[in-house]
């Protein structure tokens, strides 16, 4: 029997030691997990002020254009070099030649007559003053003469023909000078519709020029470009205010400076939009002014127009506004707190934001994946 009892007695005691020992074993020692912490960078705002720019788009014209119209008809004699699709020419460059034969020669007649005419005026003037001898000699009044008798309506029909003459041959000067077809500026021809040795008649379209001194960009103004500019003055009363241009010449980046002049006045019905006119200087840099990429007619540019100017407002870069009007700024215990924001302007850098942040709060500028309210970060202040 104790061979039987003992090991059972052995392994019943091991089994107890073992409950035991593991009851009766300290509890183990908790350390306290570090809370992770993500790395941002951050930014400090105070209230400043911000420049409204306003911002359009137009199409550069020019200023004056001009549409040839044959006044007088007659063969094209002589077409200057200059007379071509972009060819530039000065104020009094002769650009076309009719054959003037036929009002040269209607000049002449006009003029013979007017010697004729003044030949019978100076007859009759003669005539009158014979007429007016023999009458005194009646011993009558001048005043009691019958007017055949003093020849006096010969006189006025004599003079009426001079005037009628000098008119005729002023006529046909004016349109022997017409014949000649000259710049009445500086400028360059858009569009040619005669060559030499063509028949143009009264009326006949020969080409179109435009000047080169003043080019115009007509930008739209809506509803909310209008509000955030001071309002517009009169066309008359309005003064010149800087614009900046921006385009493109051969596929780079170019700009260039112009005056605000003036404002058309109307609201136009189809878009409801009112437009203003900018004037840009020697468009073609004919000065030569360094630096100065020539602005053509045609070119598609964007206006940059200076607006209002709004104060007590935050600069928050564009990347830090979040989802959902959102900006993540740090608290005191460096952790994120969102705040809700309204951005009262916005331009290609910054929302400009009234309401929702303090003075000289910090806001977090880098990506920080998915912003938690709460969520401890360790952060870094921009340079």
């Amino acid at each position: 029997m104790k061979k039987f009892f003992l090991p059972l007695m052995i392994l019943a005691g091991a089994v107890l030691l073992s409950v035991a020992m593991f009851l009766l074993k300290p509890a183990p020692m908790k350390l306290d997990a570090p809370e992770p912490s993500v790395a941002v960078e951050t930014e400090i705002l105070h209230r400043t002020q911000a420049q409204l720019m306003v911002e359009s788009q137009g199409t550069v014209m020019p200023r004056t254009r001009t549409s040839l119209i044959a006044e007088v008809s007659g063969v094209v004699l002589k077409v200057s070099p200059a007379f071509v699709v972009g060819g530039v020419f000065n104020a009094g460059d002769l650009l076309l030649q009719l054959d003037p034969t036929d009002y040269e020669v209607a000049l002449q007649r006009a003029e013979a007559r007017l010697i004729s005419v003044q030949a019978q005026l100076t007859f009759e003037k003669a005539r009158s003053v014979q007429a007016a001898k023999e009458w005194s000699m009646t011993g009558r009044p001048a005043s009691e003469a019958p007017l055949l008798a003093l020849r006096e309506p010969y006189l006025a029909e004599a003079e009426a023909n001079l005037l009628q003459a000098q008119a005729e041959v002023k006529q046909a000067k004016k349109k022997l000078a017409k014949t000649t077809i000259r710049a009445p500026y500086t400028g360059m021809v858009a569009d040619k519709s005669v060559d030499i040795g063509q028949f143009v008649t009264i009326g006949a379209r020969m080409g179109e020029t435009f000047a080169i001194d003043v080019a115009e960009i007509r930008l739209p103004l809506t509803t909310r470009d209008l509000s955030m500019m001071n309002p517009l003055a009169s066309p008359v009363a309005m003064s010149a205010q800087e614009v900046i241009l921006k385009g493109s010449v051969a596929g780079k980046p170019a700009s260039w400076r112009g005056l605000l002049t003036r404002s058309e006045g109307v609201v136009d019905e189809r878009n409801r939009a009112q437009y203003v006119v900018v004037d840009v200087v020697d468009p073609y840099n004919t000065k030569g002014v360094e630096d100065r990429m020539p602005l053509l007619m045609g070119t598609f540019v964007t206006a940059m127009i200076k607006g209002k100017q709004i104060d007590d407002v935050f600069a928050v870069p564009r990347h830090a506004l979040l989802e959902g009007g959102n900006v993540a700024t740090v608290d005191s215990e460096n952790r994120l707190r969102l705040k809700k924001v309204e951005a009262v302007y916005s331009d290609d850098e910054f929302y400009f934001v009234r309401t929702g942040l303090e003075e000289g709060v910090e806001i977090i500028v880098s990506a920080v994946g998915v912003a938690i309210e709460g969520m401890r970060v360790s952060p870094e202040r921009a340079e």
